[in-house]
Protein backbone atom coordinates (compact mmCIF):
# COMPACT_ATOMS: atom_id res chain seq x y z
CA UNK A 1 0.00 0.00 0.00
CA UNK A 2 1.70 3.58 -1.01
CA UNK A 3 2.12 5.90 2.59
CA UNK A 4 2.13 8.70 0.61
CA UNK A 5 -1.35 8.15 -0.96
CA UNK A 6 -2.50 7.66 2.49
CA UNK A 7 -1.21 10.45 3.93
CA UNK A 8 -2.83 12.81 0.92
CA UNK A 9 -6.02 11.45 1.07
CA UNK A 10 -6.04 11.91 4.69
CA UNK A 11 -6.65 15.58 4.37
CA UNK A 12 -10.07 15.25 3.56
CA UNK A 13 -11.49 11.51 4.12
CA UNK A 14 -8.90 9.23 5.11
CA UNK A 15 -8.00 6.66 2.65
CA UNK A 16 -6.83 3.82 5.72
CA UNK A 17 -7.91 0.51 5.01
CA UNK A 18 -8.30 0.55 1.13
CA UNK A 19 -7.35 -1.77 -1.17
CA UNK A 20 -5.23 -0.59 -4.36
CA UNK A 21 -5.14 -2.44 -7.03
CA UNK A 22 -2.49 -4.89 -7.38
CA UNK A 23 -1.97 -5.96 -4.26
CA UNK A 24 -2.63 -9.52 -2.68
CA UNK A 25 -6.37 -8.41 -1.62
CA UNK A 26 -7.40 -7.56 -5.27
CA UNK A 27 -7.80 -10.98 -6.65
CA UNK A 28 -10.84 -10.47 -5.04
CA UNK A 29 -11.19 -7.23 -6.46
CA UNK A 30 -14.45 -6.77 -8.91
CA UNK A 31 -13.47 -6.79 -12.44
CA UNK A 32 -14.73 -2.91 -13.37
CA UNK A 33 -12.05 -2.01 -10.51
CA UNK A 34 -9.11 -4.25 -11.65
CA UNK A 35 -8.19 -2.14 -14.54
CA UNK A 36 -8.03 0.90 -12.45
CA UNK A 37 -4.57 2.47 -12.41
CA UNK A 38 -3.62 3.91 -8.31
CA UNK A 39 -4.13 6.92 -9.15
CA UNK A 40 -7.51 6.77 -11.01
CA UNK A 41 -8.49 3.96 -7.86
CA UNK A 42 -7.44 6.80 -5.17
CA UNK A 43 -9.60 9.65 -7.36
CA UNK A 44 -12.07 7.60 -7.61
CA UNK A 45 -12.31 6.74 -3.73
CA UNK A 46 -12.06 10.13 -2.68
CA UNK A 47 -15.16 11.14 -4.89
CA UNK A 48 -17.12 8.42 -3.02
CA UNK A 49 -16.08 10.07 0.28
CA UNK A 50 -16.94 13.10 -0.47
CA UNK A 51 -20.38 12.60 -1.90
CA UNK A 52 -21.44 10.33 0.90
CA UNK A 53 -20.16 12.81 3.60
CA UNK A 54 -21.52 15.37 1.99
CA UNK A 55 -25.08 13.68 1.85
CA UNK A 56 -24.88 11.31 4.93
CA UNK A 57 -23.15 13.21 7.50
CA UNK A 58 -25.23 16.57 7.17
CA UNK A 59 -28.49 14.52 7.14
CA UNK A 60 -27.80 12.11 9.90
CA UNK A 61 -26.40 15.02 12.02
CA UNK A 62 -29.49 17.50 11.19
CA UNK A 63 -31.82 13.97 12.06
CA UNK A 64 -29.80 13.11 15.29
CA UNK A 65 -30.07 17.39 16.55
CA UNK A 66 -34.03 17.05 16.37
CA UNK A 67 -34.02 13.57 18.16
CA UNK A 68 -32.01 14.88 21.12
CA UNK A 69 -34.42 18.38 21.35
CA UNK A 70 -37.39 16.04 21.01
CA UNK A 71 -36.23 13.98 24.09
CA UNK A 72 -34.45 16.41 26.10
CA UNK A 73 -37.18 19.22 25.51
CA UNK A 74 -39.01 17.54 29.07
CA UNK A 75 -35.69 18.89 31.04
CA UNK A 76 -36.34 22.46 29.77
CA UNK A 77 -40.12 22.45 30.20
CA UNK A 78 -39.39 21.65 34.09
CA UNK A 79 -38.02 24.80 34.23
CA UNK A 80 -41.40 26.74 32.93
CA UNK A 81 -44.14 25.21 34.81
CA UNK A 82 -45.05 21.59 33.64
CA UNK A 83 -44.88 19.81 36.80
CA UNK A 84 -47.45 22.81 38.64
CA UNK A 85 -49.54 22.43 35.96
CA UNK A 86 -49.47 18.28 35.96
CA UNK A 87 -49.51 18.20 39.91
CA UNK A 88 -46.12 16.32 39.07
CA UNK A 89 -43.01 15.65 42.49
CA UNK A 90 -39.96 15.62 42.17
CA UNK A 91 -40.32 11.52 41.49
CA UNK A 92 -43.15 11.46 39.52
CA UNK A 93 -40.46 13.97 37.20
CA UNK A 94 -37.91 11.34 37.13
CA UNK A 95 -40.68 8.52 36.19
CA UNK A 96 -41.59 10.65 33.19
CA UNK A 97 -37.72 10.88 32.18
CA UNK A 98 -37.23 7.28 32.88
CA UNK A 99 -40.73 6.13 30.39
CA UNK A 100 -39.41 6.86 27.50
CA UNK A 101 -36.53 4.45 28.04
CA UNK A 102 -38.99 1.78 29.13
CA UNK A 103 -40.41 2.56 24.98
CA UNK A 104 -36.93 3.01 23.83
CA UNK A 105 -35.10 0.52 24.76
CA UNK A 106 -36.95 -3.27 23.88
CA UNK A 107 -37.65 -1.86 20.44
CA UNK A 108 -34.48 -0.81 18.83
CA UNK A 109 -33.37 -4.93 18.76
CA UNK A 110 -36.13 -5.67 16.29
CA UNK A 111 -36.10 -2.45 14.67
CA UNK A 112 -32.15 -3.09 13.93
CA UNK A 113 -32.27 -6.50 12.75
CA UNK A 114 -35.37 -5.23 10.27
CA UNK A 115 -33.07 -2.42 8.88
CA UNK A 116 -30.62 -4.62 7.69
CA UNK A 117 -33.35 -6.19 4.87
CA UNK A 118 -34.61 -2.86 4.45
CA UNK A 119 -33.49 -1.56 0.52
CA UNK A 120 -33.90 2.39 1.37
CA UNK A 121 -33.10 2.43 5.31
CA UNK A 122 -32.92 6.33 4.95
CA UNK A 123 -36.31 6.26 4.10
CA UNK A 124 -37.26 3.93 7.54
CA UNK A 125 -35.36 6.08 9.81
CA UNK A 126 -36.49 9.36 7.99
CA UNK A 127 -40.43 7.86 8.34
CA UNK A 128 -39.53 7.18 12.27
CA UNK A 129 -38.51 10.88 12.57
CA UNK A 130 -41.93 12.05 11.27
CA UNK A 131 -43.75 9.92 13.78
CA UNK A 132 -41.69 10.83 16.61
CA UNK A 133 -42.52 14.36 15.83
CA UNK A 134 -46.25 14.44 15.72
CA UNK A 135 -45.91 12.19 19.25
CA UNK A 136 -43.27 14.70 21.03
CA UNK A 137 -46.35 17.83 19.60
CA UNK A 138 -48.93 15.91 21.22
CA UNK A 139 -47.43 16.26 24.60
CA UNK A 140 -48.32 19.37 24.64
CA UNK A 141 -52.54 18.63 24.75
CA UNK A 142 -51.89 16.41 27.81
CA UNK A 143 -53.89 17.46 30.82
CA UNK A 144 -52.73 15.36 33.46
CA UNK A 145 -49.22 13.00 34.68
CA UNK A 146 -50.44 9.99 33.65
CA UNK A 147 -51.34 11.49 30.34
CA UNK A 148 -47.59 12.40 29.98
CA UNK A 149 -46.24 9.02 31.22
CA UNK A 150 -48.60 7.53 27.65
CA UNK A 151 -47.34 9.91 25.57
CA UNK A 152 -43.68 9.25 26.68
CA UNK A 153 -43.61 5.69 26.66
CA UNK A 154 -44.85 5.84 23.11
CA UNK A 155 -42.36 8.32 22.07
CA UNK A 156 -39.66 6.07 23.24
CA UNK A 157 -40.72 3.73 21.18
CA UNK A 158 -40.68 5.19 18.13
CA UNK A 159 -37.44 6.98 18.86
CA UNK A 160 -36.13 3.68 19.35
CA UNK A 161 -35.39 3.14 15.32
CA UNK A 162 -32.94 6.16 15.20
CA UNK A 163 -29.57 5.64 16.86
CA UNK A 164 -28.40 2.58 16.86
CA UNK A 165 -30.18 2.61 13.03
CA UNK A 166 -27.94 5.44 12.34
CA UNK A 167 -24.92 3.79 13.80
CA UNK A 168 -25.34 0.66 11.58
CA UNK A 169 -26.04 2.48 8.37
CA UNK A 170 -23.33 4.71 8.84
CA UNK A 171 -20.97 1.50 9.69
CA UNK A 172 -22.09 0.17 5.87
CA UNK A 173 -20.87 3.38 4.55
CA UNK A 174 -17.32 3.84 6.02
CA UNK A 175 -14.33 1.75 6.38
CA UNK A 176 -12.54 1.17 9.62
CA UNK A 177 -10.06 4.52 9.78
CA UNK A 178 -13.08 6.48 8.82
CA UNK A 179 -15.81 5.64 11.10
CA UNK A 180 -14.30 6.97 13.97
CA UNK A 181 -14.75 10.70 12.83
CA UNK A 182 -18.04 10.10 11.43
CA UNK A 183 -19.58 8.78 15.02
CA UNK A 184 -17.99 11.79 16.59
CA UNK A 185 -19.30 14.28 13.98
CA UNK A 186 -23.16 12.28 15.09
CA UNK A 187 -22.60 12.76 18.81
CA UNK A 188 -21.34 16.52 18.04
CA UNK A 189 -24.56 17.09 16.29
CA UNK A 190 -25.89 15.79 19.71
CA UNK A 191 -24.43 18.20 21.68
CA UNK A 192 -25.65 20.82 19.08
CA UNK A 193 -29.00 19.47 20.20
CA UNK A 194 -28.03 19.50 23.78
CA UNK A 195 -26.71 23.59 23.36
CA UNK A 196 -28.86 24.67 20.98
CA UNK A 197 -31.72 22.96 22.66
CA UNK A 198 -31.84 25.34 25.81
CA UNK A 199 -31.05 28.24 23.98
CA UNK A 200 -34.17 27.53 21.59
CA UNK A 201 -36.30 26.54 24.74
CA UNK A 202 -35.31 30.22 26.44
CA UNK A 203 -37.03 31.41 23.38
CA UNK A 204 -39.38 29.36 22.80
CA UNK A 205 -40.70 29.67 26.62
CA UNK A 206 -41.16 33.73 26.27
CA UNK A 207 -44.35 33.06 24.33
CA UNK A 208 -45.57 31.69 27.99
CA UNK A 209 -49.08 32.96 28.06
CA UNK A 210 -49.55 33.60 24.20
CA UNK A 211 -53.23 32.77 23.13
CA UNK A 212 -53.97 31.00 26.39
CA UNK A 213 -51.21 28.63 26.11
CA UNK A 214 -48.10 27.92 28.64
CA UNK A 215 -44.57 27.86 27.26
CA UNK A 216 -43.96 24.46 27.84
CA UNK A 217 -46.32 23.77 25.45
CA UNK A 218 -45.34 25.40 23.04
CA UNK A 219 -41.82 23.95 23.49
CA UNK A 220 -43.47 20.88 22.63
CA UNK A 221 -45.59 22.32 19.72
CA UNK A 222 -43.02 23.82 18.04
CA UNK A 223 -40.17 21.63 18.53
CA UNK A 224 -42.38 18.49 16.90
CA UNK A 225 -43.38 20.54 14.24
CA UNK A 226 -40.01 21.29 13.18
CA UNK A 227 -38.98 17.78 13.56
CA UNK A 228 -42.04 16.27 11.45
CA UNK A 229 -41.15 19.15 8.50
CA UNK A 230 -37.52 18.32 8.56
CA UNK A 231 -37.79 14.45 8.44
CA UNK A 232 -40.01 15.12 5.47
CA UNK A 233 -37.38 16.94 3.35
CA UNK A 234 -34.46 14.63 5.22
CA UNK A 235 -36.81 11.54 3.34
CA UNK A 236 -35.98 12.58 -0.41
CA UNK A 237 -31.89 12.80 0.15
CA UNK A 238 -30.73 10.11 2.39
CA UNK A 239 -29.14 7.24 0.32
CA UNK A 240 -29.93 3.64 0.25
CA UNK A 241 -26.94 1.33 0.94
CA UNK A 242 -23.91 1.35 -1.16
CA UNK A 243 -24.74 -1.86 -3.34
CA UNK A 244 -27.89 -0.36 -4.59
CA UNK A 245 -28.01 3.54 -3.64
CA UNK A 246 -28.89 6.05 -6.83
CA UNK A 247 -26.93 8.75 -6.09
CA UNK A 248 -23.25 6.36 -7.15
CA UNK A 249 -22.63 5.25 -10.64
CA UNK A 250 -21.98 1.78 -11.23
CA UNK A 251 -18.62 1.88 -11.02
CA UNK A 252 -18.75 3.90 -7.48
CA UNK A 253 -21.12 1.38 -5.99
CA UNK A 254 -18.82 -0.93 -7.12
CA UNK A 255 -16.04 0.35 -5.09
CA UNK A 256 -18.55 1.55 -2.32
CA UNK A 257 -19.22 -2.30 -1.87
CA UNK A 258 -15.42 -3.15 -2.15
CA UNK A 259 -14.22 -0.81 0.60
CA UNK A 260 -16.12 -2.54 3.31
CA UNK A 261 -15.70 -6.13 1.45
CA UNK A 262 -11.97 -5.44 1.94
CA UNK A 263 -11.50 -5.48 5.29
CA UNK A 264 -14.46 -7.67 6.56
CA UNK A 265 -15.04 -10.91 3.62
CA UNK A 266 -18.72 -9.37 2.96
CA UNK A 267 -20.59 -6.24 3.17
CA UNK A 268 -24.27 -5.13 2.89
CA UNK A 269 -26.30 -6.69 -0.40
CA UNK A 270 -23.96 -9.64 -0.29
CA UNK A 271 -24.97 -11.93 3.12
CA UNK A 272 -27.65 -14.05 3.41
CA UNK A 273 -27.28 -14.97 6.84
CA UNK A 274 -31.16 -14.90 8.31
CA UNK A 275 -31.98 -11.97 11.07
CA UNK A 276 -32.58 -14.90 13.78
CA UNK A 277 -29.22 -16.58 13.13
CA UNK A 278 -27.09 -13.36 13.40
CA UNK A 279 -28.90 -12.43 16.22
CA UNK A 280 -27.62 -15.46 17.93
CA UNK A 281 -24.84 -15.41 17.00
CA UNK A 282 -24.33 -11.86 18.68
CA UNK A 283 -26.01 -13.63 21.92
CA UNK A 284 -22.90 -16.28 21.75
CA UNK A 285 -20.58 -13.63 21.88
CA UNK A 286 -18.67 -13.10 25.29
CA UNK A 287 -17.08 -9.74 24.56
CA UNK A 288 -20.50 -8.59 23.70
CA UNK A 289 -21.17 -8.78 27.29
CA UNK A 290 -18.17 -6.83 28.59
CA UNK A 291 -19.21 -4.30 25.48
CA UNK A 292 -23.15 -4.12 27.15
CA UNK A 293 -21.59 -4.31 30.31
CA UNK A 294 -18.80 -1.39 29.43
CA UNK A 295 -21.93 0.87 27.67
CA UNK A 296 -24.40 0.75 30.39
CA UNK A 297 -21.72 2.08 32.91
CA UNK A 298 -21.20 4.50 30.23
CA UNK A 299 -24.10 5.41 29.94
CA UNK A 300 -24.96 5.89 33.48
CA UNK A 301 -22.09 8.85 33.60
CA UNK A 302 -24.27 10.37 30.47
CA UNK A 303 -27.40 10.13 32.70
CA UNK A 304 -26.10 13.74 33.12
CA UNK A 305 -28.01 15.42 29.93
CA UNK A 306 -31.45 14.95 31.25
CA UNK A 307 -30.92 16.75 34.64
CA UNK A 308 -28.37 19.33 33.20
CA UNK A 309 -30.63 22.02 33.39
CA UNK A 310 -31.47 21.06 36.73
CA UNK A 311 -27.69 20.64 37.89
CA UNK A 312 -26.84 24.10 36.20
CA UNK A 313 -30.28 25.33 38.35
CA UNK A 314 -28.94 24.64 41.58
CA UNK A 315 -26.02 27.18 41.11
CA UNK A 316 -28.41 29.71 41.90
CA UNK A 317 -29.00 30.83 38.41
CA UNK A 318 -32.80 32.22 37.40
CA UNK A 319 -34.43 30.06 34.37
CA UNK A 320 -33.27 32.02 31.36
CA UNK A 321 -29.90 32.14 32.41
CA UNK A 322 -29.51 28.47 33.47
CA UNK A 323 -30.87 27.40 29.69
CA UNK A 324 -28.64 29.69 28.84
CA UNK A 325 -25.36 28.60 30.91
CA UNK A 326 -26.03 24.61 29.11
CA UNK A 327 -25.08 25.86 25.70
CA UNK A 328 -20.85 26.16 27.03
CA UNK A 329 -20.28 23.19 27.90
CA UNK A 330 -22.44 21.35 25.38
CA UNK A 331 -20.42 23.11 22.53
CA UNK A 332 -17.03 22.30 24.08
CA UNK A 333 -17.82 18.67 24.00
CA UNK A 334 -18.46 19.05 20.47
CA UNK A 335 -15.06 20.27 19.26
CA UNK A 336 -13.54 17.69 21.53
CA UNK A 337 -15.59 14.88 20.50
CA UNK A 338 -14.30 15.65 17.27
CA UNK A 339 -10.45 15.63 18.76
CA UNK A 340 -11.10 12.44 20.10
CA UNK A 341 -12.29 10.58 17.51
CA UNK A 342 -9.70 11.90 15.04
CA UNK A 343 -6.97 10.88 17.08
CA UNK A 344 -8.52 7.03 17.46
CA UNK A 345 -8.64 7.06 13.50
CA UNK A 346 -5.24 8.36 13.07
CA UNK A 347 -3.41 6.53 15.58
CA UNK A 348 -5.67 3.77 15.49
CA UNK A 349 -6.21 3.19 19.40
CA UNK A 350 -9.55 3.31 21.89
CA UNK A 351 -8.35 1.88 25.20
CA UNK A 352 -6.37 5.07 26.28
CA UNK A 353 -8.88 7.66 25.10
CA UNK A 354 -11.61 5.57 27.37
CA UNK A 355 -9.21 5.55 30.02
CA UNK A 356 -7.91 9.15 30.25
CA UNK A 357 -11.85 10.65 29.84
CA UNK A 358 -12.51 8.16 33.05
CA UNK A 359 -10.08 9.74 34.86
CA UNK A 360 -11.13 13.16 34.37
CA UNK A 361 -14.93 12.23 35.06
CA UNK A 362 -14.32 10.92 38.43
CA UNK A 363 -11.96 14.19 39.59
CA UNK A 364 -15.35 16.31 37.97
CA UNK A 365 -17.50 14.14 40.33
CA UNK A 366 -16.00 15.01 43.37
CA UNK A 367 -15.71 18.45 42.88
CA UNK A 368 -19.60 19.27 43.51
CA UNK A 369 -19.42 16.56 45.82
CA UNK A 370 -17.01 18.58 47.67
CA UNK A 371 -17.57 22.40 47.30
CA UNK A 372 -20.37 25.06 46.95
CA UNK A 373 -17.81 27.36 45.01
CA UNK A 374 -19.96 28.22 41.73
CA UNK A 375 -17.40 28.72 39.88
CA UNK A 376 -15.44 25.60 40.62
CA UNK A 377 -18.81 23.86 40.36
CA UNK A 378 -19.33 25.71 36.72
CA UNK A 379 -15.96 24.60 35.80
CA UNK A 380 -16.85 20.55 36.27
CA UNK A 381 -20.26 21.04 35.12
CA UNK A 382 -17.96 22.52 31.14
CA UNK A 383 -16.10 19.64 31.85
CA UNK A 384 -18.35 16.70 32.55
CA UNK A 385 -20.46 16.56 29.00
CA UNK A 386 -17.61 15.86 26.83
CA UNK A 387 -15.50 13.44 29.44
CA UNK A 388 -18.72 11.23 30.80
CA UNK A 389 -19.72 10.55 26.75
CA UNK A 390 -16.34 10.28 25.06
CA UNK A 391 -16.02 6.59 26.23
CA UNK A 392 -19.78 6.03 24.33
CA UNK A 393 -18.66 7.13 20.75
CA UNK A 394 -15.32 4.50 21.54
CA UNK A 395 -17.19 2.19 22.25
CA UNK A 396 -19.37 2.42 19.66
CA UNK A 397 -16.43 2.33 17.24
CA UNK A 398 -15.47 -1.08 18.75
CA UNK A 399 -18.70 -2.73 18.19
CA UNK A 400 -18.83 -1.67 14.71
CA UNK A 401 -15.44 -2.88 14.27
CA UNK A 402 -15.02 -5.92 16.40
CA UNK A 403 -18.32 -7.63 15.79
CA UNK A 404 -18.50 -6.52 12.67
CA UNK A 405 -20.25 -9.68 10.44
CA UNK A 406 -22.47 -11.21 9.83
CA UNK A 407 -23.89 -8.13 8.80
CA UNK A 408 -26.74 -8.97 11.25
CA UNK A 409 -24.84 -9.64 13.81
CA UNK A 410 -23.53 -6.39 13.82
CA UNK A 411 -26.83 -4.88 13.56
CA UNK A 412 -28.35 -7.32 16.38
CA UNK A 413 -24.66 -6.24 18.52
CA UNK A 414 -25.36 -2.44 17.86
CA UNK A 415 -29.08 -2.83 19.39
CA UNK A 416 -28.44 -4.72 21.80
CA UNK A 417 -25.63 -2.97 23.30
CA UNK A 418 -27.45 0.20 23.35
CA UNK A 419 -30.94 -1.03 24.26
CA UNK A 420 -29.19 -2.95 27.46
CA UNK A 421 -27.16 -0.19 28.24
CA UNK A 422 -29.51 2.04 28.32
CA UNK A 423 -31.32 0.65 30.98
CA UNK A 424 -28.84 2.41 33.27
CA UNK A 425 -30.78 5.53 31.78
CA UNK A 426 -34.10 4.19 33.78
CA UNK A 427 -33.12 4.13 37.12
CA UNK A 428 -30.28 6.49 36.77
CA UNK A 429 -32.94 9.21 36.81
CA UNK A 430 -34.21 8.55 40.27
CA UNK A 431 -30.08 9.71 41.95
CA UNK A 432 -30.76 13.31 41.22
CA UNK A 433 -31.87 14.94 44.52
CA UNK A 434 -30.56 16.62 47.52
CA UNK A 435 -29.93 19.97 46.16
CA UNK A 436 -27.12 21.06 45.49
CA UNK A 437 -24.39 18.39 45.74
CA UNK A 438 -26.15 15.54 44.33
CA UNK A 439 -24.23 13.47 46.40
CA UNK A 440 -26.25 9.96 45.21
CA UNK A 441 -26.13 11.31 41.89
CA UNK A 442 -22.36 11.91 41.80
CA UNK A 443 -21.61 9.18 44.23
CA UNK A 444 -23.25 6.21 41.85
CA UNK A 445 -21.31 8.46 38.34
CA UNK A 446 -17.87 8.38 40.38
CA UNK A 447 -18.38 4.74 41.19
CA UNK A 448 -19.71 3.60 37.41
CA UNK A 449 -16.61 5.35 36.09
CA UNK A 450 -13.97 3.08 38.15
CA UNK A 451 -16.08 -0.31 37.25
CA UNK A 452 -15.71 1.17 33.10
CA UNK A 453 -12.22 1.57 33.49
CA UNK A 454 -11.80 -2.15 34.85
CA UNK A 455 -14.37 -3.74 32.56
CA UNK A 456 -12.68 -2.19 29.23
CA UNK A 457 -9.46 -3.46 30.77
CA UNK A 458 -10.93 -7.09 31.12
CA UNK A 459 -12.14 -6.44 27.56
CA UNK A 460 -9.03 -5.24 26.56
CA UNK A 461 -7.24 -8.70 27.82
CA UNK A 462 -9.49 -10.65 25.85
CA UNK A 463 -9.06 -9.15 22.85
CA UNK A 464 -5.67 -9.59 22.43
CA UNK A 465 -5.83 -12.78 23.68
CA UNK A 466 -7.54 -13.82 20.37
CA UNK A 467 -4.64 -11.52 18.49
CA UNK A 468 -2.36 -14.31 19.92
CA UNK A 469 -4.06 -17.18 18.91
CA UNK A 470 -4.72 -15.78 15.50
CA UNK A 471 -0.92 -14.87 15.03
CA UNK A 472 0.10 -18.70 16.50
CA UNK A 473 -1.94 -19.79 13.26
CA UNK A 474 -2.46 -22.58 14.97
CA UNK A 475 -5.47 -24.66 13.89
CA UNK A 476 -7.20 -25.32 17.17
CA UNK A 477 -6.72 -21.99 18.22
CA UNK A 478 -8.14 -20.34 15.16
CA UNK A 479 -10.84 -22.61 15.39
CA UNK A 480 -11.79 -20.80 18.93
CA UNK A 481 -11.24 -17.71 17.48
CA UNK A 482 -13.83 -18.36 14.78
CA UNK A 483 -16.30 -19.62 17.31
CA UNK A 484 -16.03 -16.55 19.50
CA UNK A 485 -17.17 -14.34 16.49
CA UNK A 486 -14.77 -13.99 13.56
CA UNK A 487 -15.52 -15.53 10.02
CA UNK A 488 -13.21 -17.60 7.96
CA UNK A 489 -13.41 -15.03 5.69
CA UNK A 490 -12.03 -12.19 8.09
CA UNK A 491 -9.16 -14.67 9.35
CA UNK A 492 -8.02 -15.25 5.20
CA UNK A 493 -7.71 -11.54 4.96
CA UNK A 494 -5.37 -11.25 8.24
CA UNK A 495 -7.75 -9.45 10.45
CA UNK A 496 -7.15 -8.38 14.00
CA UNK A 497 -8.73 -7.01 16.38
CA UNK A 498 -7.26 -3.39 16.70
CA UNK A 499 -6.96 -0.46 18.89
CA UNK A 500 -6.81 -2.27 22.35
Amino acid sequence: MEKSSLKDEDTTSTAEGQVLPGSDTATRMPPSLRTLSAEDYNTLHTKIVRKIDTLILPTIGILYILNYIDRQNLASAKLQGIMDDLHMSTADFATAVSILFVGYLPFQIPSNLLITKIPRPGMYICLAVVVWGCISASTAAVKTYEQLLAVRAVLGAAEAVFFPGAIYYLSAWYTKAELGKRIAALYIAQQVGNAFGGLFAAAILQLDGAHGIAGWQWLFIIEGAATVGIGTVCALVMPEFPHNSRILSPLERDLAVWRIESEAGAAEGSEDVPLLRGFVNALKDAKLLLLILANMLSQVQGSIANYFPTLVSSLGFGETVSLLLTAPPYILAGGIYYGIMYYSDVKNTVYPLIMGCVGITVVMYIIPMATLNVGARYFSMMILPFASVGPQLLLYKTINLHLARPVSKRAAASALVNAIGGTSNIWASYLYYDEPRFLAAFGTLLGAGVALAVTVTVYRWVVRRENRRLDGGKADEVEKVIKNGVTREMVGLGWRYEMY
